[in-house]
């Protein structure tokens, strides 16, 4: 009787068989504590904005345009939750030993400099020229 040196990919060590549950509560681990980072920096930018340009910026704060930047604010977490299908996406057997901390803090970074750049544009040109 000959012996295989196949080893299935269950016992080879590098896979990790991980059900949904887990995954997804693996996932709210990481992504989670981000977000309060992430909103953290986008006040930020705002807050920038209204400072460097004072001014300018008085005559917005009145209660609709508070209003629309608490939906602008929404937005930006649902924005976020898009990290979840990437996660998603990574599920799968092939891809789970890859998808570790460093690509998530990559796709991290990205999608806050993204979220940064994407503020920066609707400020200047949507909020902005409303109030010259």
């Amino acid at each position: 009787m000959a012996t295989s040196n196949v080893v299935p990919p269950e016992s080879s060590g590098n896979f990790q068989p991980t059900s949904l549950r887990a995954a997804f509560a693996e996932a709210i681990r990481f992504w989670e504590p981000r977000r309060i980072l992430y909103n953290l920096l986008l006040v930020a930018v705002t807050l920038l904005w209204v400072a460097f340009t004072w001014p300018h910026f008085r005559p917005a704060f009145q209660l609709p345009s508070i209003l629309a930047l608490g939906i602008l604010a929404v937005l930006a977490n649902i924005c976020y939750c898009a990290a979840y299908l990437v996660e998603a996406a990574m599920l799968g057997a092939t891809f789970r030993n890859i998808w570790k901390n460093r690509q998530r803090w990559a796709l991290w970074v990205v999608g806050t400099l993204f979220a940064i750049l994407l503020a920066n544009y609707w400020i200047v040109d949507e909020i902005y020229p409303d109030f010259r």
